[in-house]
């Protein structure tokens, strides 16, 4: 019964508010005049380049306006400026060729103006790799305990046995290796020969 008569009241006040401000649009409708030309048209429109997360052309765009995901090439896609919290900089005013861009490095480029960007700062919430606080939830997550090779024994991996610790066991001298054998620093390449003969 309660319930009822909570709903009731605040149905009826709903409506009060209602009829309320239907009463003031109309009054305030008499007094309104709208026009679509000359000098008034101009309430009308708003300047694109105060959003923020819109994407457009280098050339659309004002002088010291902050973007990021900026194309090297039109048509390409973002390449510059994607790291969390970063933003490029509009040196000079875009010309129809090119504009001159601040990189968050300090290196200033000059990129052509048909290349698209996105207005504003890149977001850095919620970007931030989570702290695990015990062993436990990396098990969660699937990952299991990674040994090192100086800890095992000669027939496990090529860094193991020894006295103490050392990488010098066996016959591969100092070398850092996989446990397959392969050499792990240095530059050695490991994938296949791609050269034509």
């Amino acid at each position: 019964m309660a319930l009822w008569r909570a709903r009731a009241v605040s149905s009826a006040l709903f409506n009060r508010l209602l009829s309320h401000s239907k009463a003031a649009n109309i009054a305030a409708g008499t007094h309104r005049t709208f026009s679509t030309g000359g000098s008034s048209n101009q309430f009308f429109t708003y300047d694109i380049n105060s959003q923020y997360g819109s994407c457009m052309p280098l050339a659309a765009m004002h002088i010291q306006a902050k973007i990021h995901n900026i194309e090297l090439n039109p048509g390409q896609g973002g390449k510059l400026v994607r790291a969390p919290g970063t933003f490029a900089k509009i040196l000079k005013e875009p010309t129809s060729k090119s504009c001159l861009v601040r990189l968050p490095s300090g290196v200033e480029k000059w990129i052509d103006s048909k290349c698209r960007a996105i207005i504003g700062e890149v977001p850095s919430q919620g970007k931030k790799p989570k702290k695990l606080y015990k062993a436990g939830q990396s098990r969660w997550l699937g990952i299991r305990p990674t040994v090192r090779g100086v800890a095992m024994n000669p027939v496990d991996h090529p860094h193991g046995g020894g006295e103490g610790k050392s990488k010098s066991s066996g016959s591969h001298g100092k070398c850092s290796r996989t446990p397959w054998g392969k050499p792990t620093k240095g530059g050695y390449k490991t994938g296949p020969n791609k050269r034509k003969k």
